[in-house]
């Protein structure tokens, strides 16, 4: 069964291997830049408990969290969302658990409006999203570069 809790310092290794395979390996980022444990450590630490795990049999094997959309104070109530979760965790609900999370922590933060950033070549998470009710609000084309090739960008929104 997989348990959801916030993020604690010393999960900033198991969440950089699975963010860091991502970032290696596929386009569901387009950052090419890697995450380090001292980086995700102040990440967890500065967001407010905006920041959770999902682990099973007691292996940490996915993440979410959330941060501002934009700077400044006219975006305070309008926040983005990362979503990853070890390939082996597809299927068990993680995935829905984590959303859940974030979304009631948002919520109680007075969060009005949470946005996803989905690669086009990840239908999946189009899908995903589409099924915890957010809408496809636009396409932006070839926003992305990675691996030698133009990346569309799949923005979403749910009204919180």
């Amino acid at each position: 069964m997989v348990n959801i809790r916030p993020a604690i310092p010393a999960d900033a290794t198991a969440i950089a291997g699975i963010w860091n395979s991502v970032i290696r390996d596929t386009t569901i980022t387009f950052t090419t830049t890697y995450k380090t444990e001292d980086g995700l450590v102040q990440d967890i630490k500065t967001r407010e408990g905006a920041f959770f795990v999902a682990e099973n049999e007691g292996q940490l094997v996915g993440f979410a969290t959330y941060f501002p959309f934009r700077g400044g104070i006219g975006y305070a109530r309008t926040k983005e969302h990362s979503i990853m979760l070890d390939p082996a965790a597809r299927g068990l609900g993680a995935g829905r658990a984590l959303m859940r999370a974030i979304e009631e922590h948002a919520r109680g933060a007075g969060v009005h409006s949470l946005w996803a950033g989905v690669s086009g070549e990840n239908p999946e998470a189009v899908t995903f999203h589409a099924k915890l009710g957010f809408t496809e609000i636009a396409t932006l084309p070839e926003v992305g570069f990675k691996f030698d090739r133009w990346i569309d960008l799949v923005l979403m929104q749910k009204i919180l």
